[in-house]
């Protein structure tokens, strides 16, 4: 599907480093910002603006972070011309110290607010100040498959009065389906005139590339994937099917094969993520991945019924 609306943002660098706590080396970043440039995608979402107060250093990678001058290192490294935008992720309710530089300062194009219903306030005070200093901006409500809609609907209502650009329908949990993407792309669409959509599914049940077509379908215009679907538990849409199926001749699928076959399936052999039995499990039932998670670390790991009997039976 071709239209010229659409921006293709990757997540591979900030969703992927929840599965390694952001350790990613400088040589595979760089490899990945020039697959992506050379591919022509719009964003590369380098990781997390996070407090050292809040996420230790001793603990966390550099991608936690992503100082300004740790991306000038990592664009400087690449040493070719480029136009890809740089965007990173802040949890809008664990705001600590926080600098961020005027945009026309900073290496960093785009700020998102990664936020819930409840703390909507927040991420709205993150993206005033974030404007103010020239940024484009998103907000991104997660886990909205657990909310009631009068409160999802305040929410948006509440954004539609702020200069974001972008609102984002997020399957945090993996568990809607393309009826219920349509309704929330749609219903996102009528409280929030004048601002773009986004869309940015999780795999737990495979359905991450159709649920992004479908909200491609209803004029959700800003695309979320990662490479080969990295990202926390089951991961995320797979950019490269992203791009295979939007036909935008922008877009060159050889630089992302490439980084494909000499560093993602390499890495997925030592780091675990994609569709697995426990994640489909936690999706069906509306639950966040951290109880597979948790269960994949055992000697149960591969105990699926009795996982499902007992996920299930926690939730009665």
């Amino acid at each position: 599907m071709f239209r010229e609306q659409i921006r293709v943002l990757d997540c591979t660098i900030r969703d992927g480093g929840l599965i390694n706590n952001h350790y990613f080396t400088d040589d595979f970043v760089c490899e990945v910002y020039k697959a992506l440039s050379k591919s022509g995608i719009d964003y590369m979402e380098m990781g997390y603006r996070a407090s050292r107060e809040l996420a230790p250093p001793t603990e966390y990678g550099a991608w936690k972070y992503c100082d300004d001058e740790k991306i000038r290192e990592i664009i400087d490294r690449a040493g070719i011309e480029s136009n890809l935008k740089i965007s990173v992720m802040v949890d809008s309710y664990r705001v600590k110290e926080q600098v961020f530089a005027p945009a026309d300062e900073s290496p960093v194009d785009m700020i998102r607010a990664a936020t819930y219903v409840k703390y909507i306030d927040s991420s709205i005070e993150l993206v005033n100040r974030c404007h103010d200093l020239g940024y484009e901006t998103t907000v991104n409500i997660m886990a909205i498959s657990k909310e009631i809609e009068p409160d999802l609907v305040e929410a948006l209502d509440q954004l539609a009065k702020t200069p974001v650009d972008v609102v984002y329908v997020v399957d945090s949990f993996g568990s809607l389906y393309c009826e219920q993407i349509e309704y929330l792309v749609k219903l996102y669409r009528e409280h929030l005139p004048g601002k773009e959509i986004g869309i940015h599914c999780h795999n737990q049940q495979q359905l991450a590339f159709a649920n992004t077509i479908e909200g491609i379908i209803h004029n959700a215009n800003y695309l979320d994937g990662s490479l080969l679907g990295i990202g926390r538990g089951p991961g995320n849409c797979c950019l490269e099917l992203l791009i295979g199926f939007l036909k935008n001749p922008k877009f060159d699928l050889v630089p992302i094969l490439e980084v494909l076959q000499d560093h993602m399936v390499p890495m997925q052999k030592e780091i675990e993520w994609g569709y697995i039995i426990p994640y489909m499990i936690t999706g069906i039932l509306n639950e966040h991945p951290r109880a597979a998670i948790a269960m994949r670390k055992t000697e149960r790991k591969d105990a699926y019924a009795e996982f499902y009997k007992e996920l299930g039976q926690s939730l009665d």
